[in-house]
Formats: structure tokens, C-alpha cells, sequence
């Protein structure tokens, strides 16, 4: 099922929590919607399930305008962070809730509703487990078996509000790759949002980085890491930092130094150099960016450094080989198509 978002404005009290956000769902795709708090992920995802109705503009399934359509009249599985199962049901009774409640008309008989609901239990991985009650399972059991229930209805669309939120590390790593699969054997068009970039990046097949009721980026997790399309993502998406060059005659230029990087079509003037901490390396000679490491620590199997650069004790933080030696002068070389010039000139 394809959804399209429209030129979607999204007030509340006059604040806008959306504003003019359009945005193309390809049918069997999994979306993250990804940004900081406040920045209106959860409310598009609200939107396009029908829980809330937008202000201006219009969100269609397929053809169809499903705008002004209720919940179940678009077909929707709806997971929450806090699972939201009845609590005097066991995990089968939750599993079938939906079918169970359906209009006679569309009802399954008794028995296939119980058949459904335990194969879902068998793609879940809970088998055995149907006959318990939602406070004796850990809480993984417990998103699992929210996610069968949202299964049951044979949704068109499945939407996912930061399901692994209230799980500890360790399990969220494991239900991330679990729901992966579960994705890839159904094909259902699965929009989740979250704040965990690295559930955003494993998971998702585009990501869509929001910021303030707006859409900064949409792209495959690739893109969205390697080629940011401005500052915000740069900095919210993986690690980064950034550096106040001078552009001229066509040269990146710090301290009144070259530091080998051409500008492109970046104009004269001030800019910000963009950079991951791990995509520098060390060099003996030519144009390069030099400095001082004022602090280090050990990050896994590297060092990070702070590198003090020039006179007015400018740092950025690289990435050191272990056994780099602290207190050193460092010269370091930026990777190719790894960093980004955005201008800051008026």
C-alpha cells in the first residue's frame, strides 16, 4: 500500500506541529521517521493512522483520500511503546481482540480466529505461551505479542511508535533485527518513528530526518549518513564535527593556512567544515590540517582526541588509531567525499 502525505499542516492551539509536510510511502517499504523531540515524528505518524486529523492539506492510501477516514476504515495496525495489551487477557485473547470484535459480517468463525492467532504466535516466537497473561512476560514478550495483535487484523498499513523505547540495550538489539525479518517475510508498508539513530539505520530501507514540523531529509541510510543535505542532519545523524574555515580562491583555509580541500562551488566567504570523527587519517607532509591533542580517551577500539587547532584553541574531535600517543602534534588529512562545506557567509 503506498501512502502519500500531502502538503500536510498539523496546528495545535495555533502552534504548528506540522507545517506543509509532504512525503511519498512506497508500497512493502520500511520508514523511520527520525528527529528530536518536538519534532512532529509522532504526529505525522498519528496522522496517517487516522488518531489525529490534519489541519490543511491531505494523506491518501493508494488513490484513495484517506483524510478524513477513521482507524479501522484505513486498515491500520497500531504498535505503542507501552504494548497497551488488556491486562485480564491472555496473549492468545489479545492476539484475536481484533478479529474478534470485528462486524458479523466480516467475523471470522471462532476457529479461525484461534488459527490465525497462533501462527502469529509461531512468527512472533512465543509459541507455547498463549494460555499466559501479559504481567508474566519480560518486556519484549510483551512487544511481541503487541505486534502479532496489530498483525491479527491483516492491516494495510503497520505503524510503530518508538516500539523498543522502554526496552533495555540489549534487547532492543535483538528485537530490531527480529523485526526486520518479520517485516521482510510479511511485506507490509511498516512506518516506525524513533529517536535512536542506530534503530533508525539498521532497520529502516529510507529514513525521513524531521526537525521542527518539518522534513530536513529523505533517503536511504547511506545517503542520509554519507552525503547530509545541511548542518541539522550532519550533526543529528551519527557523530560529527565541524570546524570555521575561510573559503578562498577556491581552497578550504584555516589559521591563514590551506588545508588541501577545494571548495567547489562553495562561495568566498566564512563556512563550516563538516567532518565524522573517523573519517581522518594521519599524514607526514603536504597540505593537511594540523594541531595539538589536547585530550583522549579510549572509545572501543580506538582513541578519541580532542585536536586543539591553531591560536584561539579551536577543537574538533577525530578518531586515533589505540596506541596513538597523547600530547603529540598531530597533521591530519580529511577522506575523500567524507566531509561537507556549508557556508556561512552573508
Amino acid at each position: 500500500m503506498d501512502i502519500r502525505v500531502q502538503n500536510v499542516l498539523k496546528q495545535f492551539s495555533r502552534y504548528p506541529a506540522l507545517n506543509d509536510v509532504s512525503l511519498d510511502i512506497r508500497s512493502g517499504e520500511l520508514i523511520a521517521l527520525l528527529g528530536p523531540s518536538g519534532s512532529g515524528k509522532t504526529t505525522l505518524l498519528r496522522l496517517i493512522a487516522g488518531l489525529e486529523t490534519p489541519t490543511a492539506g491531505r494523506i491518501f492510501f493508494g488513490d484513495d483520500d484517506a483524510s478524513s477516514k477513521t482507524v479501522q476504515q484505513r486498515n491500520v495496525g497500531f504498535v505503542f511503546q507501552a504494548y497497551a495489551l488488556f491486562r485480564n487477557m491472555t496473549v492468545l485473547e489479545n492476539i484475536s481482540f481484533g478479529l474478534k470484535v470485528r462486524p458479523r459480517a466480516t467475523r471470522p468463525p471462532r476457529a479461525e480466529i484461534r488459527k490465525r492467532a497462533m501462527e502469529l504466535l509461531d512468527l512472533v516466537q512465543l509459541s507455547g505461551l498463549h494460555d499466559r497473561f501479559p504481567q508474566q512476560l519480560s518486556g519484549g514478550q510483551r512487544q511481541r505479542v503487541a505486534l502479532a495483535r496489530a498483525l491479527a487484523i491483516e492491516p494495510r498499513v503497520l505503524l510503530l511508535d518508538e516500539p523498543f523505547g522502554a526496552l533495555d540495550a540489549q534487547v532492543r538489539k535483538e528485537l530490531r533485527k527480529w523485526l526486520r525479518e518479520i517485516h521482510d517475510k510479511t511485506g507490509h508498508t511498516t512506518v516506525f518513528v524513533t529517536h535512536d539513530q542506530e534503530e533508525a539505520l539498521e532497520l529502516a530501507d529510507r529514513l525521513v530526518v524531521m526537525s521542527q514540523g518539518k522534513i530536513e531529509q529523505v533517503g536511504t541510510p547511506d545517503e542520509v549518513y554519507d552525503r547530509p543535505d545541511n548542518p541539522f542532519v550532519f550533526n543529528f545523524i551519527g557523530e560529527s564535527s565541524n570546524l570555521p574555515v575561510e573559503i578562498d580562491n577556491g581552497e578550504v583555509w584555516v589559521g591563514g593556512r590551506a588545508v588541501g580541500l577545494g571548495a567547489g562551488d562553495t562561495p568566498k566567504g566564512a563556512a563550516q567544515l563538516f567532518f565524522r570523527p573517523h573519517d581522518v587519517e594521519l599524514v607526514n607532509e603536504g597540505a593537511a590540517l594540523a594541531g595539538v591533542v589536547a585530550a583522549s580517551r579510549r572509545v572501543g577500539g580506538t582513541r578519541r582526541v580532542e585536536l586543539e587547532i591553531g591560536g584561539d584553541a579551536q577543537r574538533i574531535e577525530i578518531d586515533l588509531p589505540f596506541d596513538h600517543p597523547a600530547g603529540d602534534k598531530t597533521r591530519i588529512a580529511f577522506r575523500p567525499k567524507r566531509w561537507r562545506l556549508f557556508s556561512t557567509a552573508r
